[in-house]
């Protein structure tokens, strides 16, 4: 009889604990803040509009997408030269490794010729500042070994090749498959760029006529064994349009922690 009473006091007693921990699980998880939200940056006027750097977190503060969102007024009134436009990050992207932004306008395109060679945007996510990145230039020998100077292989995208060199950004890396390399119409692309033997920034290349379409697709990129940056980098990237704020938004997405 007292052993019934011994186990059934016992039995009671981890019921009451059990309902204490679910309890305070509970309240843990109702009381913690949700972090979800979609963060912008400075704007920055560009063309005949207006753009803006932005961050995507989840609840828990994971971030999703990096990106850049443009005014639909953008594209009305760019400038008939090669123009630069620099965005600031919002405080919410410094869990990226990314550490500034970048859109070079190419009205005529850049070479090589005959692929590249229609009014693009570049979209330049660099992890090194804007100061640094301004201080790439070509022509000094110093400066030339260091764009000359390649990752080591486990850090290279797989199957990305160098291309050009290009003062304020550095070595582009592209890749041999992208279609618009075997005889398919450029609408978009995606580039990578090193300096100094490291990799710097992502580069999703889109054409105007593209945007214009207001296209929603999400792009597989591909990826190197290892990074030399710590943070979330991206998997993917985005061009998509935005109905409710009516801008056009291209992002690196897709992100992981690596």
């Amino acid at each position: 009889m007292k052993f019934k009473t011994q186990a059934g006091h016992f039995a009671r007693t981890a019921l009451t604990l059990a309902a204490a921990v679910a309890t305070l699980l509970a309240c843990s998880s109702s009381t913690s803040p949700d972090k979800a939200g979609t963060f912008f940056g400075p704007t920055t006027a560009i063309g005949g509009g207006t753009g803006r750097a932005y961050i995507t977190l989840d609840r828990v503060g994971a971030a999703t997408e990096l990106g850049i969102a443009l005014t639909d007024s953008v594209i009305a009134g760019l400038p008939a030269a090669n123009a630069e436009f620099v965005f600031a990050l919002p405080p919410q992207a410094s869990v990226t490794p990314f550490k500034h932004a970048v859109i070079n306008w190419m009205p005529t395109g850049h070479p090589p010729p005959m692929i590249y060679t229609v009014p693009h945007f570049d979209f330049h996510f660099y992890t090194i500042t804007n100061a640094e990145r301004t201080a790439i230039l070509v022509g000094e020998p110093t400066l030339d070994a260091k764009m000359a100077r390649q990752p080591t292989a486990e850090f290279v995208p797989a199957g990305y090749v160098t291309g050009m060199s290009s003062a304020q950004m550095g070595m582009h890396w592209n890749d041999p498959d992208s279609p618009e390399r075997h005889g398919e119409a450029f609408t978009k692309s995606f580039i990578y760029g090193s300096y100094d033997g490291a990799f710097i920034f992502a580069e999703p290349m889109v054409t105007r006529a593209y945007l214009q379409t207001r296209p929603s697709v999400v792009t597989t990129v591909k990826l190197p064994a290892q990074y030399a940056t710590h943070g979330y980098q991206p998997t993917s990237y985005t061009i998509s349009y935005d109905l409710v704020g009516k801008e056009q938004r291209i992002a690196l997405s897709g992100l992981v922690m690596r």
